[in-house]
């Protein structure tokens, strides 16, 4: 497991590189592009990707700078997919994620908790097939509004009417590429949101759902319970103790 940092140094496409490996990547922060083997990516923390040997990338970071984390698997060891492909990164495997990386600052990664991040993603690494071109675009402006915290994000048919299209096809798009629903990924989205403030000592739930655009605290509760399993209290617990031991 590795850290890649990435400077916003180059807004075009960065020269091409080999990989040499099988890994997953994840964004812990920042947004980037790929294009591997010809094929485009947009990719942020709720989407990361899937290496495989001997393809051509490159990189462009339009965004400004990223950092990732690099995880090598073994020829061995690997039972994915055989070609690169994009992986949505539900809450879970963003949660596995973030208790991984602090049990490495622990000086305690415990092998199940690697397991874990590995099960989780590899669930999640046979999405449906790639999009066309078209539908592809739509669902990157619709992320990019919604990563963005666009006023016309927060409901389905003005997010449709500042895209232009109808609700019904935003929709429609967006769940078949995707796998999830429109309100799933922005409630993704938002939950990522609160596991950084939650990190960074939050205590103020009312306030962070205020802030966060939930209804209520028990709103904000039930959709961190919907996407993790856990209540924003054993959330905090799980992210900010001092080992990794208590899987």
């Amino acid at each position: 497991m590795t850290t890649v940092t990435c400077h916003a140094d180059h807004t075009r496409w960065s020269a091409p590189e080999a990989c040499g490996d099988h890994r997953l990547v994840l964004v812990r922060r920042g947004r980037f592009r790929r294009r591997a083997d010809g094929v485009d990516a947009d990719l942020d923390p709720t989407l990361g990707y899937l290496g495989a040997p001997g393809e051509e990338e490159r990189f462009a970071h339009p965004a400004g700078g990223d950092v990732c984390t690099s995880v090598s698997v073994a020829p061995e060891f690997w039972e994915g997919p055989t070609a690169a492909r994009s992986v949505y990164i539900d809450a879970r495997v963003d949660l596995a994620h973030r208790r991984l990386l602090h049990a490495a600052v622990a000086g305690d990664i415990d092998y199940a908790l690697t397991e874990e991040l590995l099960r989780l993603v590899a669930a999640a690494a046979w999405p449906t097939p790639l999009p066309r071109p078209a539908d592809q675009a739509l669902v990157a402006v619709a992320r990019e509004a919604i990563l963005t915290g666009a006023p016309e994000a927060a409901g389905l048919r003005s997010l449709a009417g500042l895209l232009r299209v109808s609700p019904y096809r935003l929709s429609r798009v967006f769940s078949n590429n995707m796998g999830v629903s429109l309100t799933h990924y922005r409630n993704r989205v938002r939950v990522g949101h609160a596991i950084d403030r939650l990190t960074g000592g939050e205590t103020g739930l009312a306030d962070l759902a205020a802030d966060l655009g939930f209804a209520d605290q028990p709103h904000l509760t039930r959709t961190i319970r919907e996407h993790l399993g856990h209540t924003p209290t054993v959330l905090r617990r799980l992210l900010t103790r001092q080992s990794g031991n208590d899987l």
